[in-house]
């Protein structure tokens, strides 16, 4: 640990301490620490940084640190600006690189999401740094929440806490800067797409991932496309190899990715059968669906119909049950639903796909494509595909949006809408 304490300071001149400590501490713990401004850094550790007025009060904050078992990592005297009103700060001109961000830095509920203050990224040379307006949740945000933390540990190689604190992937907003390889966007154009860490103020990734945003939709609907809806695309066309004319069954019709599965089914061609609660009927319907089943009063895998493509989005059912659901040469894709279906899909799924004529595998994440962003654009812009907006929250409230989503199971996609600080 370094430690360069001034022993004999200039009294006429404030003095600004950075501690640098292990472990993110969200912004709840400014008071604690006399007002210090907390940065999150991306190596994992804290800075406190700000004026401390005598050695004593230093201390005091070092003693404060020990107190709470955090690991000290530096502390270091920083030259003040004397040009700052408060005599301070050279943080003081560098809070327009600080955000709001939504960090996950230990395994539990969602409750332990906390809304703390981070490095604003800066964009690098192929990528976009973006101003972000709405985010939306998806099933890689709030499956984690659902799972035991020994298995979510076992699944990260053994890690005690998560190895990225950053959470959300849709996104949709305004272009803040761009890299200087980057042609197709400018400061000001509004896009929508994905970004690791969209749950924050601003968000940096490649210019690769955007796409402009269709002028007649919001940016909360903008933000409710691109993850759902690449995996709706992708799960019936590359891999269900969806055809005009086929009989397309859509289980979990009504959730976030079912909602763009049975619009896309129907703009290839398709007829449709949904599948979905009582209360998600009239909605199913309202977006193309052709015919509607409700599970709660009927099992679609115990009637004669029999289907070509069957995408299983939010299912329970035995992969047996999908198997004998299916017409001769027909394919089951498993996009989600319960533990225990994704288990048979990747274990017995390959098996049953080697021996007689009908298909049944997993498609696990969907890709991010820029092409696959296009084509869901120009549906959108053809109307052929509508977002369906369940409930918004605002960022401070993410956490209760996710809850909400594990315990209602929404209607269609559930937002974030970010307001900005600076």
């Amino acid at each position: 640990m370094s430690n360069k304490l001034d022993p004999t300071p200039d009294l006429s001149r404030p003095r600004v301490y950075q501690i640098r400590v292990q472990g993110h501490l969200g912004a709840q713990w400014t008071d604690w620490f006399g007002g210090l401004t907390l940065t999150l850094e991306e190596a994992g550790d804290t800075l406190l940084t700000g004026p401390v007025v005598d050695q004593a009060a230093l201390h005091g904050l070092l003693k404060k640190v020990r107190d709470l078992g955090i690991p000290l990592v530096s502390v270091n005297r920083i030259e003040p600006n004397p040009a700052h009103p408060l005599g301070c700060i050279e943080l003081g001109k560098g809070r327009e690189k600080l955000m709001k961000a939504i960090l996950y830095t230990h395994y539990g509920p969602p409750d332990v999401l906390q809304l703390a203050e981070v490095e604003k990224p800066a964009p690098k040379d192929h990528q976009v740094l973006v101003k972000v307006h709405a985010a939306s949740v998806n099933a890689l945000d709030w499956r984690p929440f659902t799972m035991p933390s020994l298995l979510i540990r076992l699944m990260s190689g053994g890690s005690s806490k998560p190895k990225d604190p950053s959470v959300g992937v849709d996104v949709a907003g305004t272009v803040e800067a761009v890299g200087k390889e980057v042609t197709e966007f400018q400061p000001g154009d509004e896009v929508f797409g994905v970004a690791p860490g969209s749950f924050a103020e601003y968000v940096a990734n490649g210019a690769n991932t955007f796409a402009h945003k269709p002028a007649t939709l919001s940016f909360e609907a903008a933000a409710a496309i691109p993850v759902a809806a690449f995996t709706a695309l992708q799960g019936l066309r590359d891999h269900g190899k969806i055809q005009a004319g086929q009989k397309v069954l859509i289980d979990g019709a009504s959730g976030g990715v079912g909602i763009y599965a049975v619009q896309i089914a129907k703009a290839f061609g398709a007829e449709v059968t949904a599948v979905c609660r009582t209360r998600n009927l009239d909605m199913v319907r309202s977006i193309g669906a052709d015919h509607v089943i409700d599970y709660t009063r009927e099992d679609f895998t115990k009637k004669a119909q029999r289907y070509d493509l069957i995408l299983a989005v939010n299912g329970y059912h035995p992969i047996l049950a999908y198997r004998k659901a299916l017409r001769p040469n027909g394919i089951c894709v498993v996009a989600g639903g319960s533990f225990s279906q994704i288990i048979q899909s990747l274990l017995l799924g390959p098996l049953i796909s080697k021996f007689g004529n009908k298909k049944i595998g997993f498609m696990g994440i969907a890709k991010t494509s820029k092409e696959d962003l296009l084509v869901l654009k120009e549906l959108l812009e053809a109307g052929k595909v509508v977002p369906i907006i369940d409930k918004c929250y605002p960022l401070s409230e993410t956490a209760e949006a996710i809850k909400y989503l594990i315990e209602e199971h929404g209607r269609g996609k559930v937002v974030i809408t970010v307001g900005h600080s600076n």
